[in-house]
């Protein structure tokens, strides 16, 4: 059933992993999705050609959200393809460094917090002349915000900045109707989660979630779906934990 007919929807990091299987299950459930992407052209154009050959519509949107005009940049864009209103901002791009403290690098430190907090931040603040009420805004959390996890230093401090965002956002917003959360997924079988591909990197991760099994994207990606419905009406200021019981 197509609940979300007639939305419109930006994902951001749209052209792998999750943000690549939440951009399908949006154009699945009927909305219009324009698919950003910062290096990755190819790939972003085989996922807008693979929601449009399911009878759905999607654009593809470049932009490298490290920049700081990036955001305004990209709410520019988006502008010029859905005009007025836009329902739908799941800001998932994000990178990932693990690292020593002693070998984190301010250029480092800076980069992620550019990508993972500020460009998110501007992002829905550019964007608010056309997200207006029923509007849904989903933030990508992790569960390195609330548990150790590795040496993930800077990059679990980025993450706990976007559970503090969310709260935030969602008081200011609410009285514009406009929801805003989080998922907060565990060990995902992505590109960023490169040790999953190794055997002991997967038991270290099978070992600390109650479900013994490595996630995909699209676990992830039915809750996206799900936060954008209308069937979460009732649901914000809550980062939603995806992450098959870990570290419980």
């Amino acid at each position: 059933m197509s609940t979300l007919s007639g939305k419109t929807a930006l994902v951001t990091g749209a052209s792998r992993g999750i943000g690549r299987a939440s951009a399908l299950a949006l154009a699945g459930a009927g909305a219009q999705v324009l698919v950003h992407y910062g290096r990755a052209a190819n790939e972003a154009e085989a996922v807008v050609s693979e929601i449009r050959k399911a009878g759905g519509r999607a654009e593809a949107l470049a932009a490298d959200l490290a920049a700081p005009d990036a955001p305004h940049k990209l709410a520019r864009d988006v502008r010029a393809i859905v005009g007025e209103r836009l329902d739908i901002l799941v800001a998932n791009a994000g990178i990932s460094k693990a690292a020593k403290i002693e070998d984190t690098t301010l250029e480092d430190f800076d980069r992620l917090f550019a990508v993972n907090v500020r460009a998110p931040f501007f992002l829905v603040q550019q964007l608010l002349p056309i997200l207006g009420q029923g509007g849904s805004v989903i933030f990508v959390s992790s569960v390195v915000a609330r548990a150790v996890v590795g040496q993930l230093y800077a990059y679990a401090a980025t993450k706990g900045a976007i559970d503090t965002l969310v709260k935030y956002f969602a008081a200011a917003l609410g009285e514009r109707g406009i929801r805003i959360n989080a998922v907060a997924p565990g060990v995902v079988d992505t590109d960023m989660s490169n040790f999953t591909k190794t055997e002991a990197g997967r038991n270290a991760a099978l070992g600390m979630q109650a479900l013994k099994r490595i996630a995909g994207p699209n676990d992830i990606a039915g809750v996206v779906a799900f936060l954008a419905s209308d069937e979460a009406r009732w649901i914000t200021g809550d980062t939603i934990r995806v992450d098959g019981g870990s570290k419980l």
